[in-house]
């Protein structure tokens, strides 16, 4: 029972509406306590007295909710217009208020001052100005605080959305040398008869397309299935290398369960392939390992290709090569300063491309 009132109020003052009703019965319900307490050192007649107070609070309330529609409307005015007309709709509201306490306190008890009435007036007023410039404060400090987390929550949720825009773009963009590549092989094929090697080439691009394609650029997969797609990718370079292509994977203990970004080992594989494998006559070997350590993950993908230059070495990730550049984007827009990419030549010959990323697992 208890709970199930519990989880009523915090949807009711979930709502603004509820929210303002809820802060406005607080306050006038404090304001007639403080008073009605207070009675008990100057009042005889206490029941005549809570009459008094009754009405009060009633006319506080009615006022206070006049006042709050006059200022939805002078919310859109420029900020002179609607300082201005914000205290004239205190004070209009003030007035009255002290009018209608004045004249209750009048019909109550009489004249029981000797003082001058618009000493008594301006004592009146300046009570009830003083309360409904508190109000206004109130109200307005609140509906600031409500437009800056509105803007906020705005300004955050349009960078979410450039945020998944630039991923996609970036995981979008394929190398058009890949399809390039392929498409001539495909024709060779073709030209040289070889129908079925033809076939089953465009087969293994279809596949491969759809997986890159379908894939939600921003879920991650394990990379055990990212290594799965990559075998994809792999098979059309095969058709083309034949022989001259070798692929070792190597997922040490739970890096296979790893979620890494989807299609993040295919550009540096390409990359491999164009610059390492491609230049030597008789082909090469790309290498792929992965282990977890301290709460990341390790990743190298590595050729025994001829390697870079220095100078070529100081552009990797940032400079030419549309797919290293946009892997590396990736990695910065995903995981920002906590991933790591580091070009090397290796001593035995190639080059290798390390990442390091946070471990993330399902």
């Amino acid at each position: 029972m208890g709970v199930g009132v519990f989880n009523w109020l915090s949807t009711k003052l979930a709502s603004a509406r509820y929210q303002y009703w809820a802060l406005q019965c607080s306050g006038w319900g404090g304001y007639t306590l403080l008073t009605f307490v207070g009675s008990f050192f100057w009042v005889k007649n206490h029941w005549l007295h809570t009459g008094y107070i009754a009405v009060a609070t009633a006319s506080g309330v009615l006022l206070t909710e006049l006042m709050r529609r006059g200022f939805q409307r002078l919310w859109d005015k420029a900020p002179a217009t609607r300082l201005l007309g914000s205290v004239g709709v205190v004070a209009l509201a003030a007035l009255l208020w002290a009018a209608i306490k004045f004249g209750g306190s009048l019909w109550l008890y009489g004249k029981e001052s000797d003082e001058h009435p618009a000493v008594v007036a301006i004592y009146w007023f300046s009570y009830s100005f003083l309360i409904y410039m508190t109000w206004a404060a109130l109200y307005y400090g609140i509906k600031y605080y409500q437009a800056s987390l509105l803007q906020q929550e705005k300004a955050l949720r349009a960078e979410s959305i450039a945020h998944q825009s630039q991923l996609k773009m970036l995981r979008y963009q394929l190398n058009p040398h890949f399809l390039f590549n392929t498409l001539n092989a495909i024709s060779t094929l073709i030209l040289d008869q070889d129908g079925k090697t033809a076939n089953s080439m465009v087969t293994r691009l279809s596949q491969f397309l759809r997986h890159s394609l379908d894939n939600d650029p921003m879920q991650k997969v394990t990379l055990a299935k990212e290594v799965e797609a990559l075998m994809l990718y792999l098979d059309i370079e095969k058709v083309r290398f034949a022989d001259r292509l070798q692929v070792n994977v190597d997922l040490d203990g739970d890096a296979a369960k790893a979620l890494v970004p989807s299609l993040l080992l295919q550009p540096l594989v390409e990359n491999a392939i164009k610059y390492g494998i491609s230049q030597r006559e008789w082909g090469g070997e790309i290498t792929i390992k992965a282990r977890v350590f301290a709460g990341e993950l390790l990743l190298e993908v590595s050729d025994n290709g001829p390697g870079v230059s220095p100078a070529e070495l100081a552009k990797l990730g940032t400079g030419s090569g549309v797919g290293i550049r946009n892997t590396c984007e990736r990695l910065q827009a995903l995981y920002g300063v906590e991933q790591k990419t580091r070009f090397c030549n290796r001593p035995e010959g190639g080059l290798a491309v390390h990442l390091r990323i946070p471990y993330e697992q399902n």
